[in-house]
């Protein structure tokens, strides 16, 4: 699977000078397939993407959003393809027992937030509630998971000739509990993150940071790391930095979690325009 990050940024878009190494985009990266091009969560950092979406290739397009936090959805509206008539977006989000995926979407497509109501977008559109359990897409295998971050939240692994990618960007693993329960099995996600050959995972905050911010739905580098260990998984890319954290800062947190992983690969900072081969 040829990956791409296309935003790594959490909570908040952070341009300038100070973030221009690892991006101030919002979550957003692309999996491409033979038969469609996936795309996990549409922060600003879509807009680049679809902008790169040739208007020759007629392959849909699958949005899978973890969850509807506006840092996950908030590019959206500025995706290209959106408003091309001869365009095929399929959005998958999480399953609401009170409004439909479409409603819920629809109130970043109305005034006074934004000029352009989601029933006059010209593209065909489609929208599928993601319920827990797995689906096919192509070649590929999609698993959707619930993890622990406020509202519903899901996690997505995809498996593609025996290689498998997991994405967890906000995500508190220990919550209430520093082991996460009896055994890994029991970890929020772990069905997800198992032997994974790449996980993207949050690691927004310093383990100084995350004591006064236990239950906003995000971990440390030190759980990140843990969690990773825990779940078997090959390679670990630290996601989702916070809006606070500069290049310089974002480094030092990667060499911490270096340290904490031992031995070979080590874990690395998710950058824009990065390319992971899984």
């Amino acid at each position: 699977m040829n990956v791409q990050i296309w935003g790594c940024r959490g909570s908040l878009p952070t341009p300038g000078a100070e973030t221009i190494t690892f991006g101030g985009n919002t979550s957003c990266i692309s999996i491409e397939l033979d038969e469609a091009l996936v795309v996990l969560d549409a922060g600003t950092g879509i807009r680049e993407l679809g902008l790169r979406v040739d208007r020759t290739d007629k392959r849909p397009i699958h949005i899978l959003l973890t969850h509807l936090h506006l840092d996950h959805i908030e590019g959206l509206r500025f995706f290209e393809p959106l408003w091309r008539p001869d365009s095929e977006i399929h959005i998958w989000g999480p399953a609401s027992p009170v409004t439909p995926l479409f409603e819920r979407i629809a109130r970043a497509f109305s005034p006074p937030l934004f000029p352009i109501q989601l029933s006059d977008v010209p593209c065909a559109l489609w929208f599928h509630d993601v319920l827990e359990g797995d689906w096919a897409l192509g070649p590929a295998r999609i698993s959707a998971r619930p993890v622990i971050h406020p509202g519903p939240t899901l996690g997505y692994r995809i498996e593609k000739a025996g290689r498998k990618l997991g994405y967890l960007p906000d995500h508190e693993p220990f919550l209430g509990s520093e082991d996460g329960g009896a055994s890994s099995e029991w970890l929020s996600g772990y069905e997800v993150a198992a032997g994974v050959d790449v996980l993207l995972h949050d690691a927004q905050f310093t383990p100084e940071e995350y004591s006064s911010r236990v239950g906003w739905g995000h971990s440390s580098v030190d759980h990140a790391v843990r969690y990773a260990r825990a779940a078997g998984a090959s390679r670990l890319v630290l996601f989702h930095h916070d809006p606070l954290r500069s290049d310089d800062d974002v480094t030092a947190l990667a060499e911490r979690a270096a340290e904490l992983w031992g031995g070979h690969g080590a874990p690395e900072p998710a950058q824009e325009g990065m390319e992971l081969r899984v």
